[in-house]
């Protein structure tokens, strides 16, 4: 008892890090337990960001670090290296690891290094909907007694088995799963653990093992903690037992942790899956079918035209813009304004024809907004059913023509939501390579939610030819460029390795809570933008610079594009925002001032457009402002030398749209 009040007065003072594979559940837990507590950073010396907040769940209200996603501690990817730092800075924090129930195999083997870096740890075995569908029994019980360490099982997005975490950590120790190494390994372990620093404690272990497997990112922290004759010693030791072993020492260590999980394995992991699949495994493998994932794949399209392109940007858009703010809001605005305010330029700032309200929050709110909401929730839908990883399958083969793999459309999709956020999740991919042809491509041509919402509202008012033309062009582009550069960039691609999750009927409750988190976003970020754009349109038209401009556009717009001069503003805004210009389209063709082959022109040019400011701001933080400086040097000039090639061959060929 005396021991267990010891802990838990340790784990209030301590924090807590949550340690895990990728995807398995760790942010919505660190949700659960922080509420709504939370800072981003970056952690030092990197460009990965870690969330840190205050575990107000539990007793004393410790920092809780969430970790990004790891499969070994011998890091692979900056992002495990960031998990690797994070474990070695913070020796007396408590192990919080969140594992996927039905990898127990994957799980096993991190709580593995864990416990030979002698942290304290408790373990979540998160997923268990998705393990029970496949028949997966994992004994927790007997897995407990095995390992000594407190097993919860949980299903994170139900809220299910979270409640136990609190009562549960202070029990958190070192997990009984000790590797038995050759006999030659285990010698090395002990000397070099003798040259390491005596405040590395129980540690010691697992750092000589990293750096008897090979671990090069651990160059800084060794130079820094080891003399010159402990480094020698090390790479002599390595040296010798590759010798004697006839492998790598890293093959070596993997196989003996690899053998001591499987011997767990047998005990507590149990699969009685029925001979005949359910029907969330046949709809699961037709999604995947070289054959019939292709209509598979038209049906859900259709779905998100229907929901997003039909519903929220004709039904919602016209409730929002011709009904709530064209009969209540702005014309309430405009005569409270008017009453209020004796200044005419102060009046035209606020209600005028490039008004905050009139024109600003009228966009973000009335036009973008419902498309917007629309499609978060449609995307929450694809996340939550398991069908994004299933179209990381389908796609992989067109995706190698450009020198990438399957894995590689996930923050493609993402894209399709923000691409801001996919430019940050570019850091999944593998190779150096294809982590800036990813970055490229979305800021060349994936367009982000608000936008892609006005795209399919202007091309519902056209002729279905419309549709497969900008689709085309776009696609077409997206694809011949990559070709292109993926052979003129130096680098290799990887090997297209993806775990794909079960089907699953989606969670009403996550995907309201994603949709709202999104829409939180949006209105933090997007809308101040909005009106920043509107504020620059009303200065530059108010000193007399907005004529001038559009003069200036005017061989470009009108003699290239065959666009109105006023078409100069919305793409002068859209470098603040792509969607804001696209907006800025919409409104026009809503008003007669674009017909339909000028509509299919702007939507091509504005598609293929730099996405955002804040899109380019993380380009230059990921990609580095040379790297950012010529992607966006490319992307300009590139758009609208498609978008006149594509205005004259419709031209030429007498198209009507």
């Amino acid at each position: 008892m005396s021991q267990v009040s010891h802990l838990a007065r340790r784990t209030a003072a301590d924090p807590v890090l949550l340690v895990g594979n990728p995807n398995v559940g760790k942010s919505v837990i660190f949700g659960a337990l922080t509420k709504t507590y939370v800072t981003v950073s970056n952690y030092p010396g990197t460009t990965v960001e870690i969330t840190r907040g205050r575990a107000r769940m539990l007793d004393g209200m410790p920092d809780i670090i969430d970790t990004p996603g790891t499969n070994s501690l011998t890091p692979q990817s900056e992002d495990e290296c960031a998990t690797r730092d994070i474990l070695l800075a913070e020796p007396d924090a408590v192990v919080l690891q969140v594992g996927d129930t039905k990898n127990l195999r994957r799980v096993l083997y991190l709580t593995a290094q864990l416990a030979e870096l002698g942290r304290r740890q408790m373990l979540v075995l998160n997923l268990q909907d998705e393990a029970r569908d496949l028949g997966v029994r994992v004994e927790s019980g007997e897995l407990e007694r095995r390992l000594g360490i407190p097993i919860v099982p949980a299903t994170a997005t139900r809220q299910t088995g979270l409640d136990a975490i609190p009562r549960r950590l202070p029990q958190a120790s070192r997990a009984d799963l000790l590797c038995a190494y050759p006999a030659a390994i285990e010698t090395a372990i002990l000397e070099i653990g003798a040259a390491l620093p005596p405040e590395l404690g129980p540690a010691r272990r697992g750092v000589a093992l990293m750096l008897l497997a090979g671990d090069r990112t651990l160059g800084e922290w060794v130079r820094t903690r080891l003399t010159h004759a402990g480094v020698e010693l090390v790479e002599a030791r390595r040296a010798g037992l590759e010798r004697a072993l006839g492998c790598s020492t890293a093959i070596a260590i993997s196989r003996a942790r690899h053998r001591a999980v499987s011997e767990l394995l047998r005990e507590v992991f149990h699969v009685n899956r029925p001979r005949s699949g359910t029907a969330s495994d046949r709809i699961g493998a037709l999604s995947m079918h070289p054959v019939w994932g292709i209509p598979f794949l038209a049906v859900v399209l259709l779905v998100a035209y229907g929901f997003v392109g039909v519903f929220g940007a004709g039904t919602l858009v016209r409730w929002m813009e011709a009904g709530l703010f064209g009969r209540v809001v702005n014309p309430a605005a405009t005569a409270i304004v008017n009453r209020i305010i004796p200044w005419s330029w102060v009046r035209d700032l606020f209600v005028g024809q490039y008004g905050i309200i009139t024109m600003a929050l009228t966009y973000a709110i009335a036009i973008v907004l419902p498309v917007v909401g629309t499609f978060f929730i449609f995307f929450g839908l694809l996340e939550d059913s398991g069908y994004l990883p299933r179209l990381a399958v389908m796609v992989n083969r067109v995706f190698r023509t450009m020198g990438l793999n399957g894995k590689a459309v996930l923050p493609m999709v993402l894209g399709l939501g923000c691409d801001t956020m996919a430019t940050l999740t570019t850091r999944i991919l593998p190779t150096r390579k294809e982590r800036v042809l990813v970055t490229f491509l979305l800021a060349l041509g994936v367009p982000c939610s608000a936008q892609l919402g006005v795209v399919l509202a202007m091309l519902g008012s056209m002729a279905p030819l419309g549709t497969f033309i900008w689709a085309g062009v776009v696609a077409g582009t997206i694809f011949g460029v990559g070709w292109a550069a993926s052979r003129l960039m130096p680098g290799r691609g990887s090997d297209f390795l993806l775990e794909v999750p079960p089907i699953r009927v989606p969670s009403v409750a996550n995907i309201l809570i994603k949709t709202a988190a999104r829409t939180e976003w949006y209105l933090k970020e997007a809308v101040p933008l909005f009106v920043l754009g509107t504020l620059l349109l009303f200065v530059l038209n108010a000193i007399g610079a907005l004529p001038r401009l559009e003069s200036l556009c005017r061989p470009l717009v009108v003699g290239g594009l065959g666009l109105p001069p006023e078409a100069a503003d919305a793409f002068l805004v859209g470098f603040l925002r792509r969607d804001y210009g696209a907006a800025g389209f919409f409104v026009m063709r809503q008003h007669g001032r674009l017909d339909g082959l000028q509509s299919l022109v702007a939507l091509v040019v504005i598609t293929l457009f730099v996405p955002c400011i804040a899109n380019v701001f993380m380009m230059i933080k990921e990609r580095g402002i040379r790297g950012a400086v010529a992607m966006v040097g490319f992307i300009v000039p590139f758009a609208f030398a498609v978008g006149a090639a594509l205005n004259w061959a419709l031209r030429a060929l007498g198209v009507r749209l």
